[in-house]
Formats: structure tokens, C-alpha cells, sequence
């Protein structure tokens, strides 16, 4: 079946690692990819991650890269593909939610969802990895570079509004990030199996 399965959580989670290990297993009717894209918008996006730019220039570059990539998603599923995300637009609500109100900005958290839930597919089913967030910099110690959100500060903001999205939106599935990652693996593999997908 075709769908569209989205992997989130803060930086550290595993997130990453599972939706290869899922889109693996899943075989050739599985397609990975990633948000921010490799795309020249996405490349956009990364590129403003080093620089002094507005935190609405940021949110806005986001949701223009997942536009388009929305676009390409929505293409694959009408072609019979199980579409495996690494991130979608929870992240964006859920970091920039944070990057907005650091700057006096206000709380952005309602703006932000309305705005991408309009430019974005709905997901079959969004699985959130939680990881407590105090567990991050031991999950993360051997990268080479970070971003500015790999922060303790920022991530526990963010593991915040991640709950707030997963209050309010049955489709998103809360997973104990802190388990194997090959345990990770097998529960999502059975709710997708559950679905249908």
C-alpha cells in the first residue's frame, strides 16, 4: 500500500537511524528521504543555519523547501509508494516555535501549524521518538559539527511542543526513544502493518 510515514523528535532521538532501518526492511515499495531536502532550497536552509538571518526568513526558507518536496511525496504515493520521512513539518513548529519567542517574537506555535499543515501532506501516520531530553548530548557526542538548536536549553522547549502537536493530533504516535533501536524498529514496522500501509 502507498502512504506516507513520518519519523520525528528532538536532535539525538534516533530518529534518523530508524527511518533507514524502516525504509530497509520495508524494501522496494519503500522511498527515504529528508527534510531539509538536497535540494537548492533546502541547501538554502542549511545555509542560513550559520547565519544572522531573521527567525521568520528561517521558518519561511523551511516551509518553502517542504513545499516542493511535498510536491515530489505527493507524486511517489500516487505512484504506489510508501514514502519514509525523515522530519516533516512538526519540526518546523516545533523549533521555530522556539527560535520565534527567543527572539520576542511571541508564541508562534498556532501560526506555524496552520501555515504548513496547509502546504503539507497528511501523514498515514507520524511516529514521535521521545527522548528526554537531558539524554541528547550523550546521544550526539560524536558528531562532528552541530546546529544551533543542540542545545539542552532549545531541545527542551522543543520536546515541548512536540508534546503539544502530539496533544492535539491523533495521527502522531509516541515511541520511548530511550528502547533499542531494533525495538523502535519492530514497533513501527507493526503499526504500519497495522495501517494497512
Amino acid at each position: 500500500m502507498a502512504g506516507l510515514v513520518v519519523l520525528e523528535g528532538i536532535d539525538g532521538c534516533g530518529k534518523s537511524t530508524v527511518a533507514k532501518a524502516v525504509a530497509g526492511r520495508l524494501g522496494d515499495r519503500a522511498v527515504l528521504t529528508r527534510e531539509p531536502t538536497d535540494s537548492w532550497i533546502g541547501r538554502a536552509v542549511k545555509e542560513g543555519d550559520g547565519n544572522e538571518i531573521s527567525p521568520y526568513t528561517d521558518a519561511l526558507l523551511f516551509m518553502a523547501d517542504r513545499a516542493q518536496h511535498t510536491l515530489e511525496m505527493a507524486e511517489m504515493v500516487k505512484r504506489g509508494k510508501l514514502v519514509v520521512c525523515d522530519r516533516y513539518y512538526h519540526s518546523t513548529v516545533a523549533y521555530q516555535t522556539v527560535s520565534l519567542r527567543r527572539k520576542g517574537l511571541g508564541d508562534n506555535f498556532a501560526w506555524l501549524l496552520d501555515a504548513n499543515t496547509r502546504i503539507s501532506l497528511k501523514p498515514d501516520v507520524t511516529f514521535l521518538l521521545v527522548l528526554p531530553p537531558k539524554r541528547m548530548p550523550e546521544r550526539i557526542s560524536d558528531r562532528a559539527e552541530r546546529s544551533r538548536f543542540e542545545r539542552l536549553d532549545i531541545l527542551t522547549e522543543v520536546a515541548q511542543n512536540y508534546e503539544r502537536l502530539a496533544a492535539s493530533d491523533k495521527g502522531i504516535v509516541r515511541l520511548d526513544a530511550t528502547q533499542p533501536v531494533r525495538q523502535v524498529v519492530e514497533q513501527v514496522l507493526a503499526a504500519v502493518k497495522e495501517r494497512n500501509l
